[in-house]
C-alpha cells in the first residue's frame, strides 16, 4: 500500500528518500568485469554472454542481414509507428543545434566557437526485464542531427543469441551504423576499451542497471559519459479537478519499470488522496508486471498532501524529479515557478509515456534528485566546441603590457616574456 504524508510534517530527508539500497560488491565486481575485457577483449565477451545471456555467439556484431530479416518480419504498423516517433523527435531536436561565432576587435583581432561533432558514440539499450526501442530513437537521433561520424549499440542478446526485432527496427530507422550483442558492465569496457570486433568510441550515452552505471562512472574521463542514471521517477502534482484513475494509472507507468522506481503524488485534495491510493490497489494487479510495480508501489511510492498549490510546488522542487506531470487547472501559470525536474508534462491530457515514446522532447532525463543541476539528454551531449583566436602585431601590441602585468601578478615570469619577446628582447 501505498505510504501517505502531509507536507508540513515532513522533514526534508523524509520528503527527499528515494529508498535506493546499493547492492555491496558492486563496485569490486565492476572493476574485474572493466579489467576482464580490457585484457581478453572478444573472448571476454563471449564468456559473458554465456554467463549472464546464456547466449553462445559466434559472432558478436549482428549481420546485414540479421538487419534486413528483423525489419522484414517487424508488424508493418509498429514500423510506420518508429518513423513517426522518429520525425517527431527529429523535428524537436533540430532546434537544438548551436552556431558558430566569429568576433572582430580592434587592431585586426578575431575570435570565435566552432562546433564539431564527436567522431564515435556508443549507445547502450537496456535488456533484462524489457527492452526498449524508443531508447535507440531517443539516444541516436539527437546524435545523428549532431554530425556524429559512427552510432554504435551495445545491447544484450536473448538466449539464442538474437537481439529483438524491434531494436534492430528502431536502429535502422535511426540510422545506427554497427550493433553489437553485449550488456552490462562487460559492454561499457568493449566500448570503451575496444576488442578485435568493437570499435572504440569517444562518449558512451544511454541508461542501464547498476552494473552498467558504475562502469560508466568508473571510465569516465577514458571517455564522455551522458549521466549517471537511476531507477525512473515519475512526480504528479495534481489539483481537486483530477480524475484518481487516470492519475494512478501514470504513477504506475513508472512503477511498472523496476522495483527501485520512485513514484510521487503531491496533492492539495485529501480526496484524491484517498481515491488514488485505493485505484493503485484495483490496478496493480491487472498489469502483467504486477510484481514490479507492487513492489515500486510499496518500498518508494509516496503520496504528500499539501496546504496549498505553493506548497505543492515546493515540495515538487525540493524532489527535482526526472519525470513532472502538472495537473492543474492551469498549468502554463506555475510553469516558471518548477524549478528543477527532467521533463515537465503541461496538463490533464499529457501522459509521461507520450513522453517515452512519441512526443518529441528526450526522454533520457536526469533522475536521483539530479535535475536540480543537469538536463535532458540532446544535441548538445553529442558535440564539442572549441575557440579560437587571433591577434595581428598591432592588436597584441595594445595589451602586451596589461597581458605581461597579468602574468607576473601571478608569478609566471615565462608567461610575460613570451608576450615581450615579440617586442624586445628578454
Amino acid at each position: 500500500m501505498i505510504r501517505r504524508f502531509k507536507l508540513s510534517e515532513m522533514s526534508m530527508d523524509d520528503i527527499l528518500c528515494r529508498n535506493i539500497l546499493a547492492e555491496r560488491d558492486v563496485d569490486a565486481a565492476v572493476d574485474a568485469i572493466l579489467e576482464n575485457v580490457r585484457e581478453n577483449g572478444d573472448s571476454a565477451l563471449r564468456d559473458y554472454a554465456e554467463r549472464f545471456d546464456h547466449a553462445t555467439l559466434s559472432e558478436l556484431e549482428v549481420s546485414k542481414s540479421e538487419l534486413d530479416l528483423a525489419v522484414e518480419r517487424i508488424d508493418p504498423a509498429f514500423l510506420e509507428t518508429l518513423q513517426l516517433a522518429r520525425n517527431h523527435i527529429w523535428e524537436f531536436h533540430r532546434h537544438q543545434l548551436h552556431e558558430n561565432f566569429v568576433i572582430t576587435g580592434e587592431h585586426g583581432s578575431v575570435m570565435g566557437q566552432r562546433y564539431q561533432p564527436i567522431e564515435r558514440v556508443g549507445l547502450y539499450v537496456p535488456g533484462g526485464t524489457a527492452r526498449y526501442p524508443s531508447t535507440v530513437l531517443m539516444d541516436a537521433i539527437p546524435a545523428k542531427i549532431a554530425g556524429v561520424s559512427e552510432l554504435v549499440i551495445a545491447t544484450p542478446p536473448a538466449p539464442d543469441g538474437s537481439v529483438p526485432d524491434a531494436i534492430l527496427a528502431a536502429a535502422r530507422v535511426a540510422g545506427v551504423d554497427r550493433i553489437f550483442k553485449m550488456g552490462g558492465a562487460q559492454a561499457i569496457a568493449a566500448l570503451v576499451y575496444g576488442t578485435e570486433s568493437v570499435p572504440k568510441v569517444d562518449k558512451v550515452v544511454g541508461p542501464g542497471n547498476i552494473f552498467v552505471e558504475t562502469a560508466k562512472r568508473k571510465v569516465f574521463g577514458l571517455v564522455a559519459i551522458d549521466m549517471i542514471a537511476g531507477p525512473s521517477e515519475i512526480l504528479v502534482l495534481a489539483d481537486e479537478g483530477c480524475d484518481a484513475r487516470c492519475v494512478a494509472a501514470d504513477l504506475l507507468s513508472q512503477a511498472e519499470h523496476d522495483k527501485l522506481a520512485t513514484a510521487v503524488l503531491v496533492t492539495t485534495s485529501s480526496r484524491l488522496a484517498d481515491e488514488v491510493a485505493q485505484e493503485l490497489e484495483r490496478q496493480i494487479p491487472l498489469l502483467p508486471r504486477a510484481e514490479i510495480a507492487r513492489a515500486s508501489i510499496d518500498t518508494n511510492g509516496k503520496i504528500i498532501l499539501c496546504d496549498s498549490l505553493t506548497e505543492a510546488i515546493r515540495a515538487s522542487n525540493i524532489i527535482a524529479p526526472e519525470h513532472l506531470e502538472l495537473c492543474v487547472e492551469d498549468p502554463f501559470g506555475i510553469l516558471d515557478s518548477i524549478r528543477n525536474a527532467g521533463s515537465i508534462f503541461l496538463g490533464r491530457n499529457v501522459p509521461e509515456a507520450l513522453g517515452d515514446y512519441l512526443a518529441g522532447p528526450n526522454h533520457t532525463l536526469p533522475t536521483s534528485g539530479t535535475a536540480r543541476f543537469s538536463s535532458p539528454l540532446s544535441v548538445d551531449d553529442f558535440v564539442k566546441k572549441s575557440s579560437f583566436l587571433y591577434y595581428s602585431k598591432e592588436a597584441l601590441e595594445s595589451v602586451a603590457q596589461h597581458v605581461a602585468r597579468f602574468a607576473r601578478q601571478e608569478g609566471l615570469e615565462g608567461h610575460a616574456r613570451s608576450i615581450e619577446s615579440r617586442f624586445k628582447e628578454v
